[in-house]
């Protein structure tokens, strides 16, 4: 049994379903295969279960600030941990629902089986052969996990689980302090969960600014331990518990680890070895990030396989790449767009543009604002944070930021913007900055870029008519 396609997709996630649209436009002689659960790693165990955590978290928060408000009664309120798991699984069924819509649709194009290339451009799929011109893997990654580790069964967990649970536990070790380590370890601090937060780095969430990252180490410190610098290794109890020990002679016992040590691009078992590829570095330094093509092959890989940059928005885009070439005789290069990172913790955390550690040796002008004492946050009694912004001393060119902020999902994306539209910081502080908003603090960074560079000269941020 066999059939043929122009293209066949490998992976029904985000960039797999990405590439799919974009294929189906030129050809509908295309197949989508996809082995394991659908719905997206975002939806199922990713971006939007997670918001869910840290919002029901940031709301129950809030009650220590009530007092101050002059709004009484927030000792009498309570956290039913076991009903915020089920509500966080209702709201991720639903949106695992929609993304399940735009499957169904797919019809008999979609085969659910694992996929393998027997030959070049042939692959080979419950037991179907399917001779393929071009192929686009998207099949995804999944959560590093130390080998003996999983010796401890249901209380060593990656974040593939933790939504999964009934009930939080007492008491969690975090192992890896990533974006989505520290969003949950955050959360369930605030939920009254003991947390642990163990990170092998002195840095937290991909920070680079040693300024930032250290109001960073502070403001998660209030709310919950660090062990910083550091590596961990696990026993068992007598009492069932598990003993956490890390290599600068600290320990814990705790009733569960999160392991949140990253992911694994999923390119096992594949075949890729047919086209002679040399895999003990991965995929990613074999691919054009601009066309997604896999060397010169008829290949294209997006997603977080391609481990490039594994955010939704960029996983998206290299799925458009990778379908829009895959469909197509020629290969078209893409112009990718400004990198942008959240950590959705409280404040949150962003990264834009090129980070402190990228432009080192470089001639910049930094600007920075502290929002201990800024006019909104001081109203949202959310006075934390600091802003720092990277220019380049000559031009005054903008580029990149890193920040933890409240509110800096927004200063991110205007700053994105102003990037992508190659601003200088001139240019950006000829636009209203609304009083009193957080805003306000990214105009003074700016304005104290501006103090800085070469040859400027005092005047007004308006344009003469």
């Amino acid at each position: 049994m066999s059939r043929n396609a122009d293209v066949a997709i490998i992976g029904a996630g985000t960039a797999g379903l990405t590439a799919f649209r974009q294929v189906r436009q030129i050809t509908t002689n295309v197949v989508l295969i996809n082995d394991g659960p659908y719905g997206t790693t975002c939806a199922r165990v990713g971006c939007m279960p997670s918001k869910v955590l840290i919002e029901v978290a940031k709301k129950f928060a809030r009650r220590k600030h009530f007092e101050q408000f002059g709004i009484q009664g927030s000792d009498y309120l309570t956290i039913n941990r076991q009903q915020v798991m089920q509500h966080i699984r209702n709201l991720r069924d639903w949106f695992v629902a929609r993304v399940m819509d735009s499957v169904d649709k797919i019809g008999e194009k979609n085969i659910s089986g694992r996929a393998r290339f027997i030959e070049p451009q042939v692959l080979e799929v419950n037991g179907e052969k399917i001779y393929a011109q071009k192929v686009v893997i998207a099949t995804g990654s999944r959560p590093v996990v130390p080998p003996d580790w999983y010796s401890f069964g249901e209380q060593v967990i990656t974040t593939d689980q933790f939504f999964e649970l009934a009930d939080l536990p007492d008491s969690i070790a975090i192992i890896g302090l990533g974006a989505i380590g520290s969003e949950i370890g955050q959360s369930l601090a605030r939920l009254g969960v003991k947390v642990i937060g163990i990170e092998q780095q002195t840095q937290v969430c991909g920070l680079t600014d040693p300024a930032v990252n250290q109001i960073a180490i502070n403001e998660f410190s209030q709310e919950f331990e660090l062990w910083l610098g550091t590596s961990a290794q696990l026993s068992k109890t007598d009492s069932g518990q598990i003993k956490v020990t890390t290599t600068d002679g600290r320990s814990i016992t705790v009733d569960k680890v999160l392991a949140a040590l990253g992911r694994r691009p999923n390119i096992d078992n594949l075949g890729l070895e047919v086209f002679g590829l040399d895999l003990s570095q991965g995929l990613n330094q074999l691919i054009n990030p601009n066309t997604m093509q896999l060397g010169d092959l008829p290949l294209f890989v997006a997603g977080d396989v391609a481990s490039l940059r594994p955010i939704l928005h960029e996983v998206a885009d290299e799925g458009a790449i990778a379908g829009y070439n895959a469909a197509r005789a020629t290969v078209t290069a893409f112009k990718r767009r400004v990198p942008f990172r959240i950590a959705f913790t409280d404040p949150q955390i962003i990264i834009v543009g090129a980070t402190f550690a990228e432009l080192a040796g470089q001639n910049i002008v930094i600007g920075e604002r502290s929002f201990v004492v800024q006019g909104r946050t001081k109203v949202m009694a959310r006075t934390h944070g600091h802003l720092r912004i990277y220019a380049d001393r000559h031009s005054g060119q903008l580029l990149g930021s890193e920040m933890m902020i409240p509110d800096g999902e927004y200063v991110g994306h205007f700053l994105a913007l102003a990037m992508e539209k190659a601003m200088t910081v001139r240019d950006i502080m000829l636009t209203p900055f609304y009083h009193p908003t957080v805003m306000e603090g990214l105009e003074n960074a700016l304005s104290a870029i501006v103090a800085q560079l070469e040859g400027e000269a005092s005047g007004l941020s308006l344009r003469k008519m």
